[in-house]
């Protein structure tokens, strides 16, 4: 029963957001996740580090991850991410996140959320069809603060950190758990075309004029990093 009611919560929450693959929408997606990485990262003490920026393969963003619950949990939210080719960054490409937990909660809330792969192994893992964080990829909350020396140990045991922002506050976030999935038919309905995900991140599809704002913000904080 806990089981089914976790379910019905996810599909009430992802119906109206599958249905929703307008041009106006899609748009309107990037805007806010162009927002809230800049949001994130004009708090220099409590951003993402530039140690990590520096080995950023991919950078994810989900706003407005939403989480509703009445004695079970379930979260579910809509994002883009971006990869770094030979040549910048890749145009971006739909995900879907939805994960559940048990728990005496009632309420909702509404967070941001931000993932980074930061090595091969995590870009990868944003190829793939489908993966479930901590079970088919290794991921950690991530430090935050530019000048943080907590940035080290990451780099032997995850491919992906996470962060999240929720009522201003922002900080490591664990993911285990929360599945991660193409959304094919928004990504399809953005480029007017059937691509794959493989092609986009890649950097093989030109990116529309309409996700230019994102990915040069995204470019932007990466040169940044390695330029500080």
């Amino acid at each position: 029963m806990k089981k089914l009611f976790t379910l019905l919560c996810i599909a009430g929450m992802s119906i109206p957001a599958l249905a929703a693959t307008d041009e106006a929408t899609l748009d309107k997606r990037l805007s806010a996740a162009t927002a809230t990485l800049d949001d994130i990262m004009k708090t220099p003490d409590k951003s993402i580090p530039n140690s990590i920026l520096q080995q950023a393969t991919c950078v994810g963003v989900i706003p407005g991850l939403l989480k509703g619950a009445f004695l079970v949990g379930a979260e579910y939210g809509q994002g883009v991410v971006s990869c770094r080719t030979g040549h910048g960054w890749s145009g971006p490409a739909f995900i879907q996140m939805a994960g559940g937990s048990f728990g005496f909660q009632i309420g909702g809330s509404g967070t941001d959320l931000v993932l980074v792969a930061v090595n091969e192994k995590g870009f990868q893992d944003l190829l793939k069809s489908k993966f479930k964080v901590g079970a088919d990829a290794g991921a950690a909350a991530g430090p935050v603060g530019r000048d943080t020396q907590a940035a080290t140990n990451w780099k032997l045991q995850s491919e992906l950190l996470t962060w999240s922002r929720s009522k201003g506050l922002f900080a490591g976030i664990d993911l285990n758990g929360v599945v991660v999935k193409e959304n094919t038919d928004d990504t399809t309905a953005f480029y007017g075309q059937p691509e794959t995900f493989e092609q986009i991140l890649k950097g093989n599809v030109l990116p529309p004029p309409a996700s230019h704002e994102f990915v040069s913000t995204v470019a932007r904080y990466f040169r940044t990093a390695n330029a500080g």
